[in-house]
């Protein structure tokens, strides 16, 4: 079941940018947990602007891309959990798990073939 449109989509996104450049002071992070969540949050506003939607602004980058470029991030942050787990930042390895689980169920639940941008 589709039930997230394109504009809410955007909203989500620009919403995950806030969120993911407020975590590292939100939960304290420090080192590569900090770094990376800051760059995340960096790349998740760029795919935002350049995506073809009614929220883009640049409008590049077609909506059903950004979906491809959405999941294979959730997939690749479930590895970054990982690597958290490893080097024993437990806060590292949940935070990007939740992060992982929450992207693959927006796109699951996202309609990326009917964009309302119509472009």
């Amino acid at each position: 079941m589709k039930i997230i449109n394109s504009k809410v989509h955007g909203i989500l996104d620009y919403l995950t940018v806030v969120f993911l450049a407020a975590s590292p002071t939100l939960f304290d992070m420090e080192g590569d947990l900090r770094t990376f969540t800051y760059i995340l949050a960096a790349v998740h506003l760029l795919l935002t602007v350049l995506t073809r939607f009614e929220l883009g602004i640049i409008k590049v980058i077609p909506f059903p891309i950004h979906g491809i470029i959405e999941i294979l991030v959730a997939v690749s942050l479930a590895g970054v959990s990982l690597y958290f787990n490893q080097q024993d930042n437990m806060k590292g390895f949940y935070y990007y798990i939740w992060l992982a689980v929450v992207i693959a169920l927006v796109f699951l639940l996202t309609d990326f073939k009917n964009n309302e941008a119509g472009t």
